[in-house]
């Protein structure tokens, strides 16, 4: 009998200590998780916003996001909750977090029209997408102008409308600036893909690459690439009205140019493969 309850009583033990585990986890699921110390409690808007900012002059953005919000829902009128919305667009800015940087600042825009800084939230709006780049591309260093451009067609909407809404804004230059550099590469873009074309002998995809330079950023620095292009795939196509048509532009545009001037030494027919050196 001795042996056997020696046996018995570590399996007992066992079990009454799997049913005590239990019941103390259970105990949890019912109370729930262990409530979060804030240490913010009790604290005047003013308090919350000041210890914000600190955060973000020290570049702790997540830390600093962290009391914005907190001031925003426990005190959401007043001119703190209105300053820590737009402390949110710029942290989250600071962050490389586009998405949710157009978030706060569309919600700032629309709850907001008339504030006197709206116009800092349509300029953080179109930096938001002006500087996006992904990781693979901060390690390649590739050009933006090789991207994708969804995300500078969204930044130059809204610095466009920054600067119509407010010609006056303090952030008007720097907008109108960087639409200038937007255009350009857009441009550039696009006669990226027209070479593209031209080299897998794609005339007529790369002439309509062209057409859409002319007609769409007819300012930008790529005209005259764009015009040159249009001569070349015309020439391919045996299009010669056309190509001359086209020549004439350029000319009276581009007199300068090395198609018209003749210094051209390259085969013009295919130009485009040394356009870089010329």
């Amino acid at each position: 009998p001795g042996v056997l309850v020696n046996r018995i009583l570590p399996l007992l033990q066992s079990v009454f200590l799997a049913i005590l585990v239990s019941t103390l986890l259970n105990g949890c699921a019912i109370f729930g998780a262990p409530t979060e110390l804030d240490d913010t409690k009790g604290w005047s808007a003013q308090r919350i916003y000041e210890t914000g900012a600190t955060a973000m002059a020290e570049n702790d953005y997540d830390k600093a996001l962290g009391y914005f919000k907190k001031l925003e829902a426990r005190f959401p009128h007043g001119k703190y909750a209105i300053q820590a919305k737009l402390e949110i667009i710029y942290a989250n800015y600071k962050k490389d977090d586009p998405v949710s940087t157009l978030v706060a600042a569309d919600r700032f825009i629309k709850l907001h029209p008339n504030h006197p800084n709206v116009d800092y939230a349509y300029y953080l709006k179109g930096l938001a997408t002006f500087n996006e780049r992904g990781a693979l591309e901060k390690l390649t260093g590739q050009q933006i102008n090789d991207r994708d451009p969804k995300a500078l067609k969204l930044s130059f909407e809204a610095f466009k409308e920054l600067t119509q809404r407010y010609p006056k804004s303090r952030y008007y230059e720097d907008a109108n600036q960087r639409m200038i550099y937007i255009v350009n590469t857009l441009a550039q873009h696009e006669m990226h893909v027209a070479r593209y074309y031209m080299n897998r002998k794609a005339y007529l995809a790369a002439l309509n690459r062209a057409k859409y330079v002319l007609e769409y950023y007819p300012k930008s620095a790529s005209v005259e690439d764009a015009l040159m292009t249009m001569v070349s795939a015309y020439d391919m196509m045996d299009l010669t009205d056309l190509k001359n048509d086209t020549l004439r532009i350029l000319k009276t545009n581009y007199p300068e140019n090395p198609l018209i001037t003749g210094k051209l030494v390259k085969d013009e027919r295919i130009w485009w493969k040394f356009w870089d050196s010329l």
